[in-house]
């Protein structure tokens, strides 16, 4: 047996997700990406003695979509606490956050692991807290360079139950939260510009064991890939520690990509070494009931929704909904295309083959797209109907519609001579002349060779210039054959 197998991990996730409000939590500084360093500060986010916080209502409005999204209980009464500790790029010396009655209260975010089943991963608390600055220490060769444009940027904290059984799982868990907080438009979800972060609490037991081992916790992750990555070493890390007779110590860890191994930084902190108490400068905010009901009424269809809605409304596999959905304004698209057709399963394929093969080697999002849902709607009835073949439809017929958007699809197909022959009489005419050219593969094809109608099939194409219509073409050449008409 594998030392390994022996033991079970268990794993908790805390995400922070920047929101996507113009100004900060507590003040009207700016929140813009990428500004220069120390440009959006004022006293307040700076923390000057004798200034006041002022909360940020649509931070608010966007921890209650959150909590809607997950099914949390959402507090009425939300007070304000102070989390005291000292970073260089903590100027207040203090952090505004929420301790004992985060806004959000339980909840869910259910995943689905490679095997195709599903796990609800539950939440312990949603709560609402400020950013602090940034510390750089890659620029200067010998002093640490900070930049306050992030200090009091408005957060969500999304903490887990210890439910988490494997980095693949938190995989899963941490691009579900990613794909909802972009269907709910309160955050961007970009790792690599730090808008969304990760800090995973690890610890392993015997399999079977109700107690939990020692935890350690791992910061500094930027990409979802490398959380995934900090947990697998470090589910290991510990087993080896373990197995050896060494003791695991409570730490707090950071990530080096470039190795794929944890580093410590300092032992953890516990709860009271952050002497929190409640806010003074910042009154309580009630959210009721009726708040919550308008907020509601507002939400976007969510992935999940959609999900259940293209796989047992529309029929499409669990794959198609899951390629439709991973990307809000791609949904979005298909959404609109299946208000001007019925044929759900072409609507999707078209989604997921030419529109998506054109946008990624144009390096372009669906928004920038040249074809309107009611135009490619429009290209997937003329192939429903038998004017065009779906092969002219995507090799001729789309490509120029998106180089020229004043052509309906018809235009475009009659123009250029596509337009499939489907009148029986014509096609009659073709099907004789392709079965007479072969006299003798038509005794062939009578005595069970059925491959032959293939042959047929391509003499009729090549005499109608490849505009006759297959399905009514094929019925016609088999009647014909199975007659022996060759006249």
């Amino acid at each position: 047996m594998n030392v390994y197998d022996k033991y079970e991990a268990v794993i908790g996730l805390e995400v922070h997700i920047q929101l996507l409000t113009k100004s900060k939590a507590y003040s009207s500084d700016s929140t813009e990406y990428g500004s220069l360093p120390n440009t959006h500060v004022s006293a307040i986010s700076l923390g000057h003695p004798g200034t006041l916080p002022k909360a940020n209502k649509q931070a608010i409005e966007f921890a209650v979509r959150l909590g809607l999204a997950t099914k949390s209980v959402i507090r009425e009464r939300n007070e304000y606490a102070r989390k005291n500790y000292f970073y260089a790029d903590l100027p207040k010396g203090y952090q505004i956050t929420q301790d004992k009655t985060p806004i959000c209260t339980g909840g869910i975010i259910t995943i689905k692991n490679t095997d195709g089943s599903l796990k609800d991963i539950q939440l312990t608390r949603i709560h609402m807290e400020e950013d602090a600055g940034k510390s750089m220490h890659d620029i200067d060769p010998y002093d640490t360079l900070i930049d306050l444009n992030r200090a009091g940027v408005p957060l969500l904290e999304i903490v887990t139950e210890p439910v988490i059984k494997s980095g693949e799982e938190a995989y899963n868990y941490l691009s579900e939260v990613r794909k909802l907080v972009r269907y709910l438009d309160i955050c961007d979800g970009n790792m690599e510009e730090g808008s969304m972060r990760c800090d995973a609490n690890i610890s392993v037991m015997l399999k079977g064991s109700q107690e939990f081992g020692r935890r350690a916790e791992v910061k500094n992750m930027n990409s979802i890939r490398n959380v995934q990555r900090a947990i697998e070493h470090e589910i290991k890390r510990q087993i080896d520690l373990i197995e050896r007779g060494e003791v695991i110590v409570q730490d707090t860890r950071s990530f080096d990509a470039v190795t794929g191994t944890t580093f410590s930084m300092r032992t953890k902190e516990a709860a009271n070494d952050y002497r929190y108490f409640p806010e003074p400068d910042l009154q309580p905010v009630l959210v009721t009931s009726d708040y919550i009901s308008g907020v509601k009424a507002q939400l976007p269809a969510l992935p999940r929704d959609l999900f259940d809605k293209y796989t047992k409304t529309l029929k499409l596999s669990d794959y198609d909904a899951l390629v439709l959905t991973e990307i809000k304004s791609f949904a979005l698209y298909f959404e609109e295309l299946i208000t001007y057709t019925s044929n759900y399963k072409a609507a999707a394929n078209w989604m997921m083959g030419a529109v998506k093969s054109h946008l990624n080697e144009s390096a372009v999002e669906i928004g920038a797209f040249q074809v309107t849902p009611e135009r490619l709607a429009q290209l997937i009835r003329l192939v429903d109907e038998g004017t065009i073949s779906n092969t002219v439809a995507s090799q001729t017929v789309f490509p120029k519609m998106l180089s020229d958007g004043s052509k309906t699809p018809f235009q475009i197909a009659e123009e250029n001579n596509l337009v499939q022959e489907s009148n029986q009489d014509a096609l009659m005419d073709l099907v004789r002349q392709a079965v007479s050219k072969y006299p003798e593969k038509v005794v062939e094809y009578k005595s069970g060779k059925v491959g032959l109608i293939g042959l047929f099939m391509g003499e009729l194409m090549k005499l109608s210039k490849g505009k006759a219509d297959p399905k009514i073409a094929n019925e016609l050449m088999k009647k014909a054959l199975e007659e022996g008409n060759s006249q």
